[in-house]
């Protein structure tokens, strides 16, 4: 579904970096669908790698929320039908602001819409912003539109907000604002089989995204082509100090009911509640009891006997 080249058909474009396609995101990117459908045209998502404060402020680069194929799967479930991404380098952010509309107009002629957000900024030194967009548009026979933003406990919904929710093992908060639940994806890998001798069999992902939530163990969902509803679990994400010294988190699943996964499979697993922070044992014998407990109180969450 990702691609680099612009499709031939009335196109109906959200603009935008969409980092975490929070609820605010999908009120953009539902108002370029919805007129799609309408319209016959084609609904399409244009954004930008990297991003763009790895070029105008590499010292402070954004954390992104979401890896590519993360991105993938959540514009699929909003209806997009294309995603473009473009390459944001030194030379295209200095394109000036009256240029863009016209660069749009030559990779995608048959432009119908362009979907933004009403605190959207474009151009070098981020001189345009909507209303500059919405006068430029009606140059070039092309409707504007821009989403409000939408708010949530009287704070406008923003990565930001997510990404510190994450940090501080907030996922209820964090999926309130994303509008989904926070999810890894990932290939089942083979561990070192801890787990299965104290009784605890885990899949395991070598799952690092850019902005780490907590490190921590959390009631959790598992789905995949072999259990679509998705199963019951619970999981650890982080570095294991009882029983390794790693330098690389990884996260770790253990599905409460009969688990159907196995190494090689692809699997989603999305998070539901934070249940503690990870901490080091003084002995196996102590993380195994403790892992009974977080494993007893998921099994409540799930009102599993």
């Amino acid at each position: 579904m990702e691609r680099a080249s612009w499709p031939d058909q009335p196109l109906h474009l959200a603009i935008g970096i969409f980092d975490g396609l929070h609820l605010g995101h999908q009120a953009v990117i539902e108002a370029a669908v919805q007129s799609a459908r309408r319209s016959g045209g084609i609904a399409a998502v244009l954004t930008f790698s990297p991003h763009p404060s790895a070029v105008l402020r590499p010292d402070q680069r954004t954390r992104l929320l979401l890896p590519p194929e993360a991105r993938t799967l959540v514009l699929k479930r909003l209806g997009v039908d294309v995603i473009v991404v473009q390459a944001f380098t030194p030379e295209f952010a200095r394109m000036a602001a009256s240029e863009f509309l016209p660069w749009l107009k030559q990779h995608a002629p048959r432009l119908a819409g362009v979907y933004v957000g009403d605190n959207w900024r474009f151009g070098r030194g981020r001189d345009g912003d909507v209303a500059f967009l919405v006068g430029e548009g009606k140059k070039h026979a092309i409707h504007v539109f821009s989403a409000p933003r939408v708010n949530l406990d009287g704070e406008p919904i923003s990565s930001t907000r997510v990404r510190r929710l994450l940090e501080e093992g907030d996922i209820a908060g964090a999926n309130a604002l994303l509008g989904y639940s926070y999810f890894a994806l990932g290939r089942v890998e083979e561990g070192k089989r801890l787990g299965r001798t104290i009784g605890f069999p885990t899949l395991n992902l070598a799952w690092a995204p850019e902005l780490a939530p907590r490190f921590g163990v959390y009631v959790v969902r598992i789905s995949g082509p072999k259990a679509l509803a998705g199963l019951p679990g619970v999981a650890n994400y982080g570095l294991r100090p009882t029983v390794e010294n790693a330098t690389a988190p990884r996260l770790e699943t253990h599905v409460l009911t009969d688990c159907p996964f196995g190494a090689g499979d692809e699997i989603v697993v999305d998070w539901i509640r934070f249940l503690r922070p990870e901490k080091k044992f003084s002995s196996v014998a102590e993380l195994t009891a403790q892992i009974a407990r977080d494993r007893d109180e998921a099994r409540a969450d799930f009102s599993l006997r």
